[in-house]
């Protein structure tokens, strides 16, 4: 076989040692050892095929081409328009590549610049449901832009790129359209539950909410401020009772929460629901209706408590006796606890305790420190007894149905303890109602929301209400509760004077006064007149360990 070395590719030297036929001398072209394979060696077949082979060259450059196009498909989606811009298409992927940066950069700049405004597009629902519908527009487009890219940069792969290369865009596209999707959603339910709950000032009527919104003053920094000509927010929380059984609502939790608008500091006042001869406005016809307070001479007479007048106000008054309104019980509440506490009472939250464990299990829970056992239903009036109880324990995590009834258990208690585990749950809410929770669970929260609140504030506050919320959330939180035998306080003839200067003190409009001194001691600073609510709520091993099962 005189031909064989040739095949192989060999030069080699003659039979005379010198160079060979072709004139070269005994190296091989490619620079390796001159000794021609032998029979029974390793042939070259078992081994890859040589670079300089046409077929291997083209099947690496495939690869490498493969490997580049999923590197800028990769790319291309996480920065639209890049992955073009490598597929030589500059002119689009320059446009898509543009407007992509801008947009990070003007949200980057306006988060920067008015972080609050941007916040405060989560209360528009106008601007809500156009983000939704953007949203949905980016998405799309930004899957073209994925396809496009791997389209553009593939080339002519084999069948099993072809395969990889489709699965690596379905992934692809799937990443970017499935977060854009829910954040629509979440818009679209926002909006819903902004124009259920919220209504315009133009479409609904109140006889005692401030006309038009807080506007800043003029001069220095308070001009970028808008609650600097209103330096206090006042707001009545309500928890209604109505249900199954039940004759109308009554409202048997009554708590103002007074805010200070510049460093969100909040005071809760927590009046007890059988308070009695709530006062009105001198220049009130409710004042004129009711002269003596809301009583009908008998203090105890429940249906002239505070709880009943909710519903016994209007029942048995003209509609319009205070002027234009949706909720004549909600501004009869306004007039009299404000004329109670000597505070203006802006706006009204009425939470429906019946659709409250809803909104407790949208958040996925509460967590509370229980010192003492607490009923789940019982009537202390008719002598029935609970079947069950909450236990004292630290830091429990309770759902929607424990939470009410530590809410509102009464049995064995009574109804000052009750307040106390309100003013709790309000704080224990605030905590839970953190972002990253919100978000996780905002579909629920919405849906639960939209059903059991009620109020009277206009949907053009809102969005000075998300700065202020962002204060009370970094704000400390301090509460009073009105007790019978504490502070002088006696629900069925409540001295209205000495409860105002308790509240002037509270938030620091007036200076508590010392206790007299006696003949033996130095006289003592008074006794403070509200309490942090975290440390009210606080977890009290001895208290709970010596807690008594109610009998």
């Amino acid at each position: 076989m005189p031909d064989q070395p040739e095949q192989w590719g060999w030069n080699l030297p003659s039979s005379s040692g010198g160079t060979s036929a072709s004139g070269s001398t005994g190296t091989p072209a490619d620079g390796s050892s001159g000794t021609p394979p032998t029979e029974g060696s390793d042939l070259p077949s078992s081994e890859p095929l040589a670079p300089e082979d046409p077929v291997a060259r083209r099947a690496l450059r495939h690869q490498d081409d493969f490997r580049r196009t999923v590197a800028y498909t990769v790319a291309g989606t996480v920065i639209p328009g890049l992955g073009l811009i490598a597929a030589k298409r500059r002119v689009v992927g320059g446009v898509v590549l543009g407007v992509f940066v801008t947009a990070i950069l003007v949200l980057g700049l306006w988060a920067v610049v008015d972080l609050n405004s941007l916040a405060s597009l989560a209360v528009r629902p106008a601007a809500l449901h156009a983000i939704s519908v953007i949203l949905v527009i980016v998405a799309l487009v930004w899957v073209g832009v994925v396809v496009a890219s791997h389209l553009s940069l593939r080339g002519r792969p084999n069948r099993a790129q072809r395969i990889t290369g489709g699965i690596l865009v379905g992934v692809l596209a799937f990443a970017v359209a499935a977060p854009m999707a829910v954040a629509a959603r979440y818009s679209y339910d926002q909006a819903s539950l902004v124009s259920k709950v919220f209504k315009s000032a133009k479409d609904t009527l109140s006889a005692t909410r401030p006309t038009g919104v807080p506007k800043p003053t003029a001069g220095g920094n308070q001009a970028q401020d808008p609650w600097a000509g209103m330096p206090r927010l006042n707001i009545l929380l309500l928890g209604g009772d109505a249900g199954k059984g039940r004759e109308g609502t009554r409202t048997d939790t009554v708590i103002l929460a007074s805010i200070d608008t510049k460093t969100g500091d909040t005071t809760l006042f927590s009046l007890p629901r059988n308070a009695a001869h709530m006062p009105f406005p001198a220049d009130s016809p409710l004042h004129r209706k009711y002269p003596n307070g809301f009583t009908d001479g008998n203090g105890q007479n429940a249906e002239f408590f505070l709880n009943a007048m909710y519903r016994n106000v209007p029942a048995n008054n003209p509609k319009d006796i205070l002027g234009p309104t949706d909720d004549l019980g909600a501004d009869a509440l306004k007039l009299s606890v404000g004329t109670a506490l000597g505070l203006k009472v802006d706006y009204y939250v009425l939470i429906n305790l019946q659709g409250f464990t809803k909104l407790i299990n949208a958040l996925g829970g509460i967590t509370l420190n229980i010192n003492s056992y607490i009923p789940i239903g019982g009537n202390t009036d008719l002598n029935i007894k609970p079947k069950e109880y909450l236990h004292p324990g630290k830091s429990q995590h309770l759902d929607g149905r424990s939470a009410l009834w530590y809410a509102r258990g009464r049995y064995g208690s009574t109804d000052y303890a009750r307040m106390d585990r309100q003013r709790c749950v309000i704080n224990a809410i605030i905590d839970q109602a953190n972002p990253a929770n919100m978000l996780a669970r905002y579909e629920k929260i919405a849906a639960a929301g939209g059903d059991i609140v009620f109020t009277d504030i206009p949907q053009e506050v809102l969005p000075l209400m998300v700065d202020l919320s962002l204060r009370v959330k970094d704000g400390n939180v301090r509460s009073i509760v009105f007790k019978t035998g504490s502070d002088g306080f006696v629900s069925d003839h409540p001295n209205f004077a000495q409860m105002r200067k308790r509240v002037a003190v509270a938030i620091g409009e007036a200076k508590s006064e010392p206790s007299s001194p006696s003949t033996k001691q130095a006289t003592k600073p008074a006794k403070p007149v509200s309490d942090n609510v975290a440390d009210a709520c606080a977890y009290d091993a001895k208290v709970a360990e010596s807690a008594k099962r109610p009998s």
